[in-house]
């Protein structure tokens, strides 16, 4: 997809998502001038795994409540995404700032699974699959309740308080423990999964890379 067609082809979707889902929640006026419900996130840098693109820390103050819709622009076609602040604050806190940041511009989704327990693609990841990431690491924000159904996006990890910039898109379903931070799910654009799911995996096992890639090619806050 050319550069070009690129703000077209966010008109297009913007109105798709409008017609297609429900508006987003803004998070509603605070009575009596009261300041909005926040949280304090902690973000640790990992000096041993530095940053793969130039990226500050993100302040340690999350907004809790109210949801951010995310567009991404991706070579098998758009979708969005819409993430809920109150369950995941500092997760959606850092994404918001990672797109602020352009960190997912111009990127590869390096895994696609299929299998009867997992059929997710994971994408965040700069170099390769679970290698550059931002440069710092946050807690996990989970109950013990979180489900992975069709749709959901959550944070990837490589163990418990390790989260990033690696996420996951369930296009199918994932039977997997609780574990990972339920950022929202998708509300406009399942069907790009589709196609992805559709192209193949180069993996016999059917959990490794796109035999096709698949880029990211721009992402946005909308709203």
């Amino acid at each position: 997809m050319k550069r070009s067609l690129v703000p077209a082809l966010i008109a297009t979707t913007l109105l798709a998502a409008t017609l297609t889902t429900t508006p987003a929640m803004a998070a509603p006026a605070s009575p009596s001038g009261r300041p909005a419900p926040t949280v304090k996130c902690e973000f640790t840098p990992t000096p041993e795994n530095p940053a793969a693109r130039p990226v500050t820390l993100p302040r340690p103050t999350a907004k809790a409540k109210g949801t951010v819709d995310v567009f991404f622009a991706t070579n098998y076609g758009p979708f969005v995404v819409r993430m809920n602040r109150a369950t995941a604050p500092c997760g959606v806190h850092n994404f918001v700032h990672l797109v602020k940041s352009r960190f997912y511009d111009r990127t590869q989704c390096f895994r696609l699974t299929n299998s009867a327990r997992l059929g997710v693609l994971q994408c965040g990841d700069i170099y390769r699959q679970e290698e550059g990431g931002p440069g710092y690491k946050f807690p996990d924000e989970v109950d013990g309740t979180e489900t992975y159904p069709r749709g959901t996006v959550a944070y990837g990890n490589q163990g418990p308080g390790t989260n990033g910039s690696e996420f996951f898109v369930v296009h199918s379903f994932a039977n997997i423990a609780p574990n990972y931070t339920v950022l929202g799910k998708v509300v406009f654009g399942m069907s790009t999964f589709d196609r992805i799911v559709a192209a193949g995996i180069a993996d016999p096992d059917q959990d490794g890379p796109p035999t096709s890639p698949v880029r990211i090619l721009k992402v946005l806050t909308l709203g």
